[in-house]
């Protein structure tokens, strides 16, 4: 996609959805976190819905630390791979104890050593929790930039990286989130929803979906 076409795409994007924001709920840039590598292949409201008891009862490293593996993994076993996940939110908490005062880093690198967080959870904390201008390719991202001709790719990493030099700077520090919902409720994987799309004169995806019309209304019959 041309520089001029990738401008107007986010134009759009931006108008159609001015505030955009994280689906996840979360109070701070330790719960934030743990959202975060709590959603790792579930959905955000699958997350939505055990975290709130989970923070309630913990919402800092030292307090996390103290609630135990155990207790954890009873409040959060309704989302897939609950026991890794127990183990790593429990291990990052004493990370952060012992090497960030309880505080979460506010770089990738020191993010990216805490277990259960790779590139993708670190970049999400960076932007949301610290409004740095990354860009977390999840698989929406991936198959809206793949499939659009926004940022081609056969790697996460290949279309963040190609989004960081094309997205013009003004549009960065959101386009994570327009990028994320627009994969989530308009360009979705077996239908997309191209007659509601804003860019759809925009995007190089052929085989667009067309608007199913609706069913026809019988006559009324005369009294």
């Amino acid at each position: 996609m041309k520089p001029d076409a990738i401008a107007e795409f986010f134009r759009r994007l931006a108008a159609a959805r001015p505030a955009p924001r994280s689906e996840l709920e979360y109070n701070s840039p330790y719960t934030l976190l743990i959202a975060v590598v709590l959603s790792a292949q579930a959905t955000d409201a699958s997350v939505n819905k055990v975290t709130p008891t989970l923070f309630a009862a913990a919402d800092t490293p030292a307090k996390m630390v103290a609630l135990g593996e155990t207790r954890i993994r009873n409040l959060i076993k309704t989302i897939g791979l609950y026991r890794t996940k127990a183990k790593n939110v429990v291990a990052l908490s004493k990370l952060l104890i012992e090497r960030h005062d309880g505080q979460v880093p506010h770089n990738r690198e020191e993010l990216e050593e805490l277990p259960g967080v790779g590139r993708k959870t670190a970049n999400v904390v960076l932007n949301v929790a610290f409004g740095q201008s990354t860009i977390a390719v999840d698989t929406h991202i991936f198959r809206v930039a793949n499939r659009t001709g926004l940022a081609r790719g056969k790697t996460p990493l290949a279309v963040e990286l190609r989004l960081n030099k094309s997205v013009p700077k003004q549009y960065l520090a959101h386009a994570h989130h327009w990028l994320i919902l627009h994969g989530r409720y308009t360009c979705t994987a077996r239908k997309p929803r191209c007659p509601e799309c804003v860019v759809r004169d925009l995007c190089a995806f052929k085989q667009k979906t067309a608007r199913v019309p609706e069913p026809r209304r019988a006559a009324a019959r005369p009294i």
